[in-house]
């Protein structure tokens, strides 16, 4: 098995009955793709307060480089448009890239610091970008 599919069946094994912890989005500056740094009092004695705005300080600054714009991306769509958006079959476009770093980032993330602490980080994109979920794995949620 490889560690994509442990880390997706970890996911949803362990997390249908936890306690969870949700990181609304900041929109203080627009729409972009941005986390609030403020350090939930849930996961207070869990994981140190610098190490989750690191975290999510890192996310933020992927989600930023993710939506630049630059000339990488207006070529990228100079020649979707000439192709008849047929060339987004064979390349990931820059956003995608950074949409699978993010995910590597959160695997790595959660196999060093948040797993071995009893919490597991949920991928933002599964999320619709809504939040940052964060489960707290040894705590039931009180459903039953």
């Amino acid at each position: 098995m490889t560690q994509n599919h442990k880390m997706d069946d970890l996911s949803r094994v362990m997390t249908a009955n936890c306690a969870k912890t949700f990181v609304q989005r900041d929109f203080s500056d627009g729409t972009s793709i941005k986390f609030l740094t403020k350090f939930p009092p849930e996961l207070d004695g869990k994981i140190e307060s610098e190490q989750f705005v690191r975290t999510v300080t890192q996310l933020n600054s992927m989600f930023l480089e993710a939506e630049s714009l630059g000339s990488r991306n207006y070529c990228e769509s100079c020649l979707a448009c000439l192709t008849a958006y047929m060339s987004y079959i064979c390349f990931d476009t820059h956003y995608e890239k950074m949409l699978k770093k993010i995910k590597k980032f959160v695997e790595e993330q959660n196999q060093t610091i948040y797993l071995p602490r009893g919490l597991l980080l949920v991928d933002p994109v599964e999320r619709g970008l809504r939040v940052l979920e964060i489960c707290v794995l040894n705590e039931s949620n009180g459903r039953g």
